[in-house]
Parts: structure tokens; sequence; C-alpha cells
């Protein structure tokens, strides 16, 4: 089973870098967890998000927030609204239903059709 996060938005800040101090730089990045596997894919309601900023290719974590970088990705992620959660079968699924389905009638038909 392979998870991985899609990205769903990314948003340029006009702030500056806690690290370089560049205005140009900075991206907030929403996230979103995808599942699939041999037999289904899914999207699921886990959300991420990440700070980075391109100037300096730094990832930019919580704790070097500042209280501006903290307000503005405060407003991004009440106005983010995530994909809703699906669940889709893929082909393999469906024939194996199908046969094990298929599978049944015919037990129950060799079953219970000689005894009419």
């Amino acid at each position: 089973m392979e998870e991985k996060f899609i990205t769903i938005k990314e948003v340029a800040l006009n702030n500056n870098c806690p690290e370089c101090y560049n205005t140009n730089g900075l991206h907030l990045t929403f996230k979103q967890k995808f599942v699939e596997s041999r037999l289904y894919k899914s999207i699921t309601k886990d959300t991420s998000n990440q700070l980075e900023c391109h100037t300096c290719q730094t990832t930019i974590y919580p704790v070097r927030w500042t209280e501006d970088i903290e307000r503005v990705v405060a407003y991004h992620q009440k106005a983010f609204t995530p994909k809703n959660p699906s669940y889709k079968l893929k082909k393999s699924a469906w024939l194996l239903l199908i046969s094990l389905i298929v599978f049944v009638l015919v037990v129950l038909g060799i079953v219970f059709l000689p005894n009419l």
C-alpha cells in the first residue's frame, strides 16, 4: 500500500524568511493524504502544510515562524478547503468481487438444485 501526500494548494507569501530575510521566496503548501493499493484508491481527510523558502532552499518549521507568518498561515488554513474524502475500487477489486459472487451462486446452485 502506497501512501503519499498530494499538493492541493500552494500560496506565495510576502513575509520575510526567518533564515535569509528575503520577501519573495516563502511558499506555503497544503497537502492531503492519498492512499493507493492494488485494489483501491483513496483520498483521506488527513492534511498537512509546509512552509518553504525557495530562495535559500530551507523548510521553515513552526518554531521559527514570526507572529506575522503565524497570522498569515492561520488565515490561509481557514481559507483552505481540502478535497472530499473518497474511496474508489480499481478494476481488479471489481473483478475479484464479481468472481466471488459468481462462485457463491454456483456453490448455492450445486447444493440446492439437485434436491428439487
